[in-house]
């Protein structure tokens, strides 16, 4: 739909935004005549950092990097889908 997004660093920046503690997503549906330029400039960088961009963030977004519970769950499902194939290859 190419509407641009930004990801911010903190729930709280975003708060600072809208007079609130904190706040989750934010979007402008409106903007003062006055601030129109600013505004469009702000979209203008908006759209090459991230919309232009989306498969580099896609591919950076968490590093990969899984816990120790993760890593856990992810080779206890792993050794059951071995020991399944194992018995359906003895068969």
């Amino acid at each position: 739909m190419d509407i641009p997004y930004c990801i911010v660093k903190s729930k709280s920046r975003l708060g600072a935004l809208v007079h609130q503690k904190t706040a989750t997503a934010l979007a402008l549906v409106s903007v003062r005549p006055e601030d129109r330029h600013e505004f469009s400039q702000m979209v203008t960088a908006i759209r090459q950092q991230y919309n232009e961009n989306a498969k580099t963030i896609e591919r950076t977004w968490g590093g990969g990097i899984m816990g120790v519970k993760s890593i856990a769950k992810t080779t206890k499902i792993q050794r059951a889908i071995d020991k399944e194939l194992a018995k359906k290859a003895m068969m």
